[in-house]
């Protein structure tokens, strides 16, 4: 990984979820990005919060690539108007190539997919295939309960401590932003 982030990969959920709080997060964090000249990778779609992140990078004049499945993309969730738009063959290969594509990761709320998303890319980071930063934005407290867990797994022996700090957590989508580009 080079010193300078060009690109951020951005997983969230095709849901906007019950509070607002996570539909503006998703919106800043696109805007942030392409203010600082970082590009946004994503899943591809126009739903929920992956479709406020991508809208809000794009409106702020931000490079936007979006990676999905093919059977999504039949669909039409996918959304047409990004700077670049991969089709692969299914979530695997969505996930290896987004990761593929970036420099670092912030995580927002989203359901299974999402998590799935957040915990191969720490297990990679906990096992030594990657050294690329992992955000998680707990905007309103979504991750309270996740971040409490792995203190318990911490506690009761099934993770080391210092693999707890393999995930940078904040409140705040700017705070989030700038402390992923701190490598």
């Amino acid at each position: 990984m080079t010193n300078m982030i060009k690109r951020i990969c951005v997983f969230c959920g095709s849901r906007l979820g019950v509070n607002q709080e996570y539909s503006r997060a998703a919106k800043q964090v696109g805007a942030a990005l392409a203010r600082r000249g970082i590009g946004l990778v994503y899943g591809g779609s126009r739903l929920g919060l992956m479709g406020d992140v991508a809208h809000a990078a794009l409106d702020a004049g931000g490079e936007v690539v979006g990676v999905i499945p093919g059977n999504l993309l039949s669909r039409e969730i996918a959304m047409t108007n990004l700077t670049q738009l991969h089709v692969v063959n299914n979530m695997a290969e969505r996930k290896t190539m987004m990761g593929d594509l970036s420099d670092a990761f912030i995580v927002l709320p989203g359901g299974f997919g999402t998590l799935d998303e957040l915990f191969e890319m720490v297990t990679l980071r906990q096992i030594g295939l990657s050294a690329k930063p992992i955000g998680l934005l707990n905007t309103a407290g979504y991750y309270n309960h996740l971040l409490a867990f792995v203190n318990h797994a911490v506690a009761d022996g099934f993770a080391d401590d210092s693999h707890s700090h393999l995930i940078r957590v904040a409140n705040d989508a700017e705070a989030m932003v700038d402390a992923m580009c701190v490598v």
